[in-house]
């Protein structure tokens, strides 16, 4: 524990240099960078270790990457990537931390702005605590980002009405409010952002193929195909002008933002009660996972692997090693729960994305069917599903945000969605409420879960998922699973 406690201490105090020097850097500074790109900058330690409700979480850069513009404000609301991107919460921010920032600073943290931080960002009082205290209450209990999207223009639905009780009801302008996604362990990808539009040609970004990832491939023409590094140029654009609010960011920094987030590799190190989990021969923390195989498709169960190997439902076996360990070791719980989510069978049916897709009414599948990139956790292709997280029925309850009523328009068919997902990127009606799978390491740093922060704890996770596809797990392997997830 004093090693990690050692970490901890060292890790605050390089992220703190970083950000002072940042702020320290005066206009000479700044317009040099943008000009010849970023200068050194006090290296971010290659080995951020943070506690967290489940034990700590580790982080560590491939090829000692710098942070530059990542701590830097480029903006003109005070914000940098780390507003949103925590080292303690797994490169993303938990509502805990949301919530400490709040009391410490009274909401006046550069997290907390109108732009995108409060429930609307019209007719909005922040004129005191507790009026912030209101006008921030998604960000602070559900650690949730307001964001803007337009309908697209050829739609075939459209929008019938928005109940929104915090205001910002406009029909051609929907607020939907998401968890911000972690700026670590990015090489996995294959796609950016929850609804996908940085990787999709609706918006002028690439989706990521075998054939592109991670780098662009010419063409016989000398034309450059999008990539996963493309993309993640873009989305940084996008956020330095919309969360931020910069007129636009320098090519050198863009770069260098890109490659400090693609160097970044996080997993939970410690586990309570179980210790480090990378003892004994198992292979969990961040060290293993950054020497972890990956590519586009590798293991998708649907003909989308290039190299045509076979599915395999075992996703995990970074806890193998402790397979014979006595049930009465905290550690079997994590092994028993890995055996679960790669063997229990779960007929999954009604999954918008999948079943329609591939015309399953009905799959006899396991978690690794959706969540098929192995020791990862996402889908290794772009696949975007809907299962129920949006819809007003999810068990975990969904009151907090919008409903937005939409109608096709050749069916007349009319659904009512807390998030038309990726409907707002593709203009489809199919496409409604669709997310893609995100990464599931480093849960443990960064609660609540889901892409509208409906799951507070692991156990919500586990409970919506077995509430939904009736799978019908005993409170034992519900205990397993989320030991298991907590340690991922």
């Amino acid at each position: 524990m004093t090693r990690h406690l050692a970490i901890v201490v060292l890790a605050i105090i390089t992220i703190t240099t970083a950000v002072v020097f940042a702020q320290q850097s005066g206009p000479m500074m700044q317009m040099m960078q943008m000009m010849h790109g970023p200068q050194a900058q006090p290296s971010v330690s290659n080995g951020l270790g943070f506690q967290n409700p489940n034990g700590y979480s580790l982080t560590v850069s491939q090829g000692g990457s710098m942070p530059g513009p990542f701590f830097m404000n480029f903006g003109t609301n005070g914000r940098n990537c780390a507003t949103c991107h925590q080292a303690s919460d797994a490169m993303s921010v938990s509502a805990a931390n949301i919530q400490a920032r709040f009391d410490a600073t009274g909401g006046i943290d550069p997290l907390f702005r109108t732009n995108d931080g409060s429930n609307c960002n019209h007719d909005v009082d922040v004129t005191s605590v507790a009026a912030r205290s209101v006008a921030y209450s998604l960000l602070r209990t559900r650690g949730l980002i307001r964001t803007a999207l337009s309908v697209p223009k050829d739609a075939d639905f459209e929008v019938v009405s928005v109940s929104n009780p915090y205001g910002c009801g406009e029909k051609d302008l929907l607020s939907v409010y998401r968890r911000p996604l972690p700026s670590t362990n990015l090489r996995f990808l294959s796609e950016v952002m929850w609804d996908g539009r940085e990787s999709s040609s609706e918006t002028g970004t690439a989706p990521i193929t075998p054939t592109n990832y991670p780098e662009s491939l010419t063409d016989d023409l000398g034309h450059q195909a999008g990539n996963l590094t493309d993309d993640l140029g873009h989305q940084a654009v996008s956020a330095a002008i919309l969360h931020a609010q910069a007129s636009f960011l320098p090519p050198p920094w863009r770069q260098h933002v890109v490659a400090f987030e693609m160097a970044q590799i996080t997993a939970q190190s410690l586990a309570t009660g179980a210790g480090p989990l990378d003892t004994q021969g198992a292979l969990g923390g961040p060290v293993a996972l950054s020497t972890q195989r990956f590519f586009i498709g590798i293991n998708d169960p649907f003909g989308f692997n290039p190299s045509k190997t076979t599915f395999t439902p075992v996703i995990f076996d970074i806890f193998n090693a402790w397979a014979k360990i006595p049930d009465s070791d905290p550690r079997a719980a994590i092994v028993r729960g890995q055996t679960i989510f790669n063997s229990k069978l779960i007929a999954i049916s009604g999954v918008a994305g999948l079943n329609d897709t591939f015309n399953l009414p009905s799959l006899q599948g396991t978690c690794g069917t959706c969540h098929d990139s192995p020791n990862v956790g996402n889908h290794s292709v772009a696949l975007p599903l809907n299962i129920g997280v949006a819809d007003l029925t999810n068990p975990n309850g969904v009151d907090y945000l919008p409903v937005f009523s939409l109608r096709n328009k050749n069916t007349k068919e009319v659904v009512q969605t807390t998030d038309p997902g990726r409907a707002l990127v593709t203009g489809k009606f199919a496409d409604i409420g669709k997310m893609k799978v995100p990464i599931l390491r480093g849960l443990s740093a960064r609660a609540p879960y889901f892409h509208n922060g409906s799951a507070m704890t692991l156990l919500d996770v586990v409970n919506f998922h077995d509430l939904r596809f009736r799978i019908g797990l005993t409170a034992q392997e519900k205990t397993d699973l989320v030991a298991f997830l907590g340690a991922l």
